[in-house]
């Protein structure tokens, strides 16, 4: 090999050297990369850290008393549902209601005709004269309290009869007298005893005749009675308030006696039915109060609950309530679904604080505290939750100030707090 030879291989084999040693210290630099560039937690925390402050509202966790509510859905009913009829037998001849028809207690709802009933009327009063006038009484009924207590010694056919046989015993003492003396036969005196049994009879006859007809004088006041109530029972009144929910005759329709007119409801109060699961049941009892609301009606409508089965259904493991709900004006309507909530107890310092200081990611609930000037974000557990409060069960004090509405506020990011 020439000088100029072994020049060049030495030039080639230094070169190569370099190139080697530069790689080797290039990848000890990127493997040292992540040691000095301060990533990981440290870096996060200067992330934070770096964030511009931002300005939150405080509300404190407070405590208060909140009623425990037992919630079921459930049907309204009318408490009442009565099916109208007349008592007597009739053609109807005026009818004031339809369906949907509001009445009153008392009001006229069906007449039927009363030309019959009115001639019975008078056919009883004529036949009570009679009777009063075969008593010795006058023919029209007064008010003297001795009109029903007449004496049986008082009356004609008692006193005639009687005076009859005070007249036979006078004759038959006479005859006997005469007979002593002497003066008649025998067969006298024997006729005079005939004479006074026979008036002794008939004035025992008078007076059962004198008490057959006072009791035909009460059994035509009877009758009497009878004929106007009868009267009276040709017109329907109706028995409550309520709604008609059918209209099941016509006016010229013949009705017997008992046949429906029509269905009466009573919508005040209404009967709501709800069934109650065994494990909420416990605390339900007679008088607790009860929050109806209906979807298709505005506002909220108060009852009390009035009767509790005896029994849990075996089946549904439901207990069955019934309450009474208020619909004075009328608002509600017999059939309609509803949900019953009935307050059961009360609990006594319970923490609440806003829902929207209530942050929910991924299935957890947490909150922001202010620790340093800085957020911290605290998880929490939480219970029941109304429009303006939710109920923390785990994870605050009462009095502990949280982040209200905190939005997008991320851990170790300064605040400035206003509470």
């Amino acid at each position: 090999m020439t000088e100029s030879a072994r020049s060049l291989t030495l030039a080639a084999i230094l070169i190569i050297g370099g190139l080697a040693a530069g790689g080797c210290r290039g990848g000890e630099s990127s493997a040292a990369a992540p040691k000095g560039g301060g990533g990981g937690k440290g870096g996060q925390g200067g992330g934070a850290a770096s964030l511009p402050i931002k300005p939150v509202h405080l509300i404190m966790a407070t405590e208060r008393s909140v009623t425990r509510l037992v919630t079921a859905p459930g049907t309204l009913a009318a408490d009442e549902q009565i099916s109208l009829g007349f008592k007597v037998a009739g053609r109807v001849s005026r009818l004031s209601i339809d369906l949907g028809s509001l009445v009153r207690k008392g009001q006229v709802i069906a007449q039927l005709e009363t030309e019959d009933f009115k001639s019975r009327v008078t056919q009883a009063e004529a036949a009570l004269q009679q009777a009063r006038v075969r008593l010795g009484l006058p023919s029209e009924a007064t008010d003297d309290p001795n009109d029903n207590r007449i004496r049986i010694e008082d009356t004609a056919l008692v006193r005639s009869a009687k005076a009859l046989m005070e007249q036979a015993r006078l004759n038959r003492d006479r005859a006997a007298r005469l007979v002593r003396e002497g003066v008649q036969a025998q067969a006298e005196l024997d006729r005079t005893n005939s004479e006074l049994r026979v008036a002794e009879s008939r004035y025992q006859d008078a007076i059962e005749e004198v008490r057959n007809r006072q009791a035909v004088l009460a059994q035509r006041r009877s009758e009497l009675e009878l004929a106007r109530q009868q009267l009276s029972y040709t017109t329907l009144y109706a028995p409550s308030d309520g709604a008609v929910r059918e209209k099941k005759t016509s006016v010229g329709e013949y009705l017997a006696a008992g046949t429906p007119v029509a269905t009466l409801v009573r919508l005040h109060p209404l009967r709501m039915r709800v069934e109650v699961p065994e494990r909420e049941a416990h605390g339900i009892r007679v008088g607790l109060p009860v929050k109806v609301t209906v979807n298709e009606v505005a506002g909220d409508f108060a009852g009390r609950v009035v009767r509790l089965s005896p029994a849990i259904q075996e089946q549904s493991r439901t207990l069955v309530v019934e309450a009474e709900v208020d619909n004075q004006q009328g608002k509600l309507r017999p059939g309609a679904f509803a949900k019953a909530e009935i307050q059961t107890s009360t609990s006594n310092g319970v923490i609440t604080i806003p829902p929207s200081a209530v942050v929910t990611f991924a299935g957890i609930q947490k909150v922001y505290v202010v620790k340093d000037g800085k957020a911290l974000e605290k998880p929490i557990v939480t219970g029941r939750r109304e429009a303006d409060w939710v109920e923390v069960t785990e994870g605050l004090e009462a009095g502990e100030a949280v982040v209200d509405a905190p939005g997008n506020l991320v851990t170790g990011q300064p605040v400035n707090a206003q509470e």
